[in-house]
């Protein structure tokens, strides 16, 4: 389900950590990065299990309101489509997606308060409230409520990123990434589905379904592997720089473009380009993309010069 940016990103936070810690251990540093990916995945579940525990929460709401000593006409009849959202209840039945909340051992019992801020927050806004009072009844209705919940409100709910971030040290950078694996998730959901579909795993799924998993560990390797000839490679290429002055972050996104340019067949050169173009925007400045387009692009010359660079299968698409 991850995209390969979203490995790269995987093996960018796991190099950097490997490096800072002068460690030499690369089983070690494998570990680490497959145990990220999968903390990835146990947070992408508790955000699931957040929208579950809003419906719930939105229930027992309209529940105590009929046990009002005086309740209002509204009390007595509420408008129910959101508590009965078919997505929702989709979700809140997945047999899978209730065995892995077992495994994960989720529980938003002592988050009360947390749940309540977020559905009263969502609940003032204009696009729950045209939802409500909508004469529309379908499911693709549902689902586009829950988009908008989930795109707009969850990922930007701050109260539950710093209640995340507090929980594991490994969720403090991917709540974005786990909302957005969300948000795929709820995209694919289609009305016919039964409670037996299984969630999409962490990786894609493909003929070969290692194929990912072992990209970001060859990734990893190969790039701590042949670290120093890299490093030559770079200095070469940067003779107007202290290399020493160049940023971490810039020095490994390069390193590690130079091991998909020359290690990975599979991989266009014009896709390794434009990802690590990318990517120094993410963890960087567009000056360090700017840097890092540029040292690219005279790496990338020299090696079709001596003929370095071999791609075979889709990796000879331009």
């Amino acid at each position: 389900m991850l995209s390969r940016r979203h490995l790269r990103i995987k093996v960018v936070q796991a190099l950097y950590a490997f490096f800072q810690s002068k460690n030499d251990r690369l089983d070690l540093g494998e570990k680490q990065l497959i145990l990220s990916v999968n903390k990835l995945y146990e947070l992408y579940i508790y955000q699931l299990s957040f929208l579950v525990a809003v419906q719930q929460f939105a229930v027992k709401r309209i529940e105590d309101a009929k046990k009002k000593h005086l309740p209002t006409n509204e009390d007595i009849n509420p408008n129910s489509k959101f508590i009965n959202n078919r997505i929702f209840k989709q979700l809140a039945s997945n047999k899978d997606f209730l065995k892995k909340e077992e495994i994960f051992k989720i529980s938003w019992i002592d988050e009360k308060e947390m749940i309540r801020k977020f559905f009263l927050e969502f609940k003032d806004n204009y696009e729950y409230i045209n939802y409500l009072n909508s004469d529309e009844d379908s499911y693709e209705d549902d689902k586009k409520i829950i988009i908008k919940l989930v795109k707009k409100y969850l990922s930007s709910f701050t109260y539950l990123e710093s209640y995340f971030e507090d929980k594991n040290i490994y969720w403090v950078d991917d709540f974005h990434t786990a909302n957005f694996l969300v948000l795929k998730t709820i995209k694919s959901f289609t009305e016919d589905q039964d409670e037996f579909k299984l969630l999409p795993g962490i990786y894609k799924s493909s003929n070969n379904n290692n194929e990912h998993k072992d990209f970001i560990i060859s990734l990893f390797r190969k790039t701590i592997i042949k670290s120093e000839e890299y490093t030559k490679m770079i200095e070469e290429k940067v003779k107007n720089w202290e290399f020493e002055r160049i940023a971490i972050m810039d020095v490994i996104l390069l390193k590690m473009a130079l091991a998909e340019l020359l290690e990975f067949p599979s991989i266009p050169v014009k896709v390794t380009m434009n990802e690590y173009i990318e990517l120094a925007k993410y963890f960087s400045t567009s000056k360090s993309s700017v840097f890092i387009n540029g040292v690219l692009d005279k790496i990338i010359l020299s090696f079709n010069n001596e003929n370095m660079i071999k791609k075979t299968g889709r990796g000879l698409m331009t």
